[in-house]
């Protein structure tokens, strides 16, 4: 089997890096990738939103399964166009990556379908925005509609604070487009926590929980990024609110999504607050997330390929995952000055030392091959994934290797997994 992957981030090595595990599969093949999937595949310079130009590549290479990595080729429609010309795809259609791709549509199927999540109001008019602001309560979270590389969300402590994202959102148009509409939804206290799980239209298999840190700096603190670091499994979801979950939130989706004409193929992200009043959609994602698939994909014994054809099939309720009992934490290693500006072209140290330590995985996300050597090229550069007996022993493990990497401007959190680890027995 031939298979494709599309994409050039971290989470996207991880799944060629699984996918190549599997007996089955004869080669890989990564559009466009980047320096670290070069080693267990071969890259395509096709850009990851270039639909037309990777359905033709797919086609003439006799690709026998694509599997897509970001949200933007999915709202795009990949899958529509791949299907198109039978080509096989594992993703969500255009019509079903809506819930992704528009908070708006996203929060009104939760509403309608009595999904727990945030109260909210939508806006597209500034002066109707600013006043229903005046009248909430703070904190007040602030959503831009439509995909801004994980970074359309602002959490305001105070009223000046949401006010001024409102005129960032919908006058100043920081996130272009997606900022045409505005969802304002009430702040939910408690812990973060995703579960990933396989979709078939009709039935859900969840994956272990995992939990990402969005903030820049330790003690999740200042902005948001694309994730700097991520754990699993997650302490804070016990087996009963995991079960909760899945038949309160992930088959309710799953069958609403149906129901409204736009059934789920692929990977279901849901981002949950756990509040006192039980979990509570933040947010839902139409692929694995970045960092969390560089600590759940490896924690997987199931070969992926089986996975995926069940799904394609519509058999996933035939399929049992197994894990590996070993706890995964990964650190992020960015560009200095990320998620503002940053400079990139700087020789990258240590990666080979680090690759040989058991149990450490090395997942690249913005790398380029430059001279007989590997630079960076991105605000998010690494991730470095280790297991251990436990997640204190996989964050030790991970840390030891992580300096041993080195670039100009290096950047890395300090403090990954650390709810899990303030809790008693951890």
């Amino acid at each position: 089997m031939k298979v494709l992957v599309v994409g050039g981030g971290g989470r996207e090595h991880v799944l060629a890096w699984k996918l190549a595990q599997s007996p089955r599969v004869k080669q890989v093949f990564v559009a466009p990738g980047n320096a670290g999937t070069r080693l267990m595949a071969e890259n395509v310079p096709i850009a990851a939103t270039d639909i037309e130009g990777l359905a033709e590549w797919a086609d003439q290479n006799s690709i026998d399964l694509t599997v897509v990595g970001p949200e933007a080729p999915l709202a795009a429609g990949l899958v529509d166009a791949f299907t198109a010309r039978g080509l096989k795809a594992f993703g969500p259609t255009r019509e079903a990556a809506a819930i992704e791709g528009s908070k708006v549509f996203s929060k009104n199927l939760m509403k309608k379908y009595s999904i727990p999540t945030a109260a909210y109001a939508v806006f597209t008019e500034l002066d109707k925005a600013k006043d229903y602001v005046r009248q909430q309560e703070m904190p007040l979270v602030l959503k831009a509609d439509g995909l801004a590389a994980g970074k359309g969300v602002v959490i305001a402590q105070n009223q000046d604070e949401a006010l001024k994202a409102v005129e960032d959102i919908l006058e100043a148009g920081v996130f272009g487009a997606a900022g045409n509409r505005l969802v304002v939804e009430e702040f939910l206290e408690g812990e973060e926590v995703t579960v990933l799980a396989f979709c078939d239209k009709e039935h859900v298999l969840p994956m272990v929980p995992s939990q990402d840190h969005k903030r820049i700096f330790d003690g999740d603190q200042g902005p948001n990024t694309g994730g700097m670091g991520a754990y699993s499994p997650v302490p804070a979801l016990t087996p009963e609110l995991a079960n909760e979950v899945e038949e309160n939130i992930l088959r309710p989706t799953v069958r609403a999504m149906a129901a409204e004409g736009r059934p789920f193929s692929g990977i279901l992200y849901a981002g949950l607050m756990l509040t006192s009043n039980g979990p509570k959609v933040l947010e839902f994602n139409a692929r694995f997330g970045d960092p969390e698939a560089q600590v759940v994909v490896p924690r997987l014994t199931t070969d992926l390929v089986d996975v995926i054809e069940a799904v394609l099939q519509g058999s996933l309720d035939q399929i049992q995952l197994t894990w590996r009992p070993e706890a995964a934490l990964t650190v992020v290693l960015s560009s200095g000055g990320y998620p503002g500006p940053y400079k990139t072209g700087y020789p990258i140290s240590g990666l080979e030392e680090v690759a040989a330590l058991p149990n450490i995985f090395v997942f690249h996300a913005g790398t380029a091959y430059e001279g007989q050597q590997v630079v960076t090229a991105g605000g998010r550069v690494l991730a470095v994934t280790a297991l251990g007996a436990n997640l204190r022993t996989a964050q030790e493990r991970a840390y030891q290797a992580i300096r041993n990497i080195k670039f100009q401007g290096s950047y890395f959190r300090q403090d990954i997994g650390w709810r899990a680890l303030s809790r008693k027995g951890q």
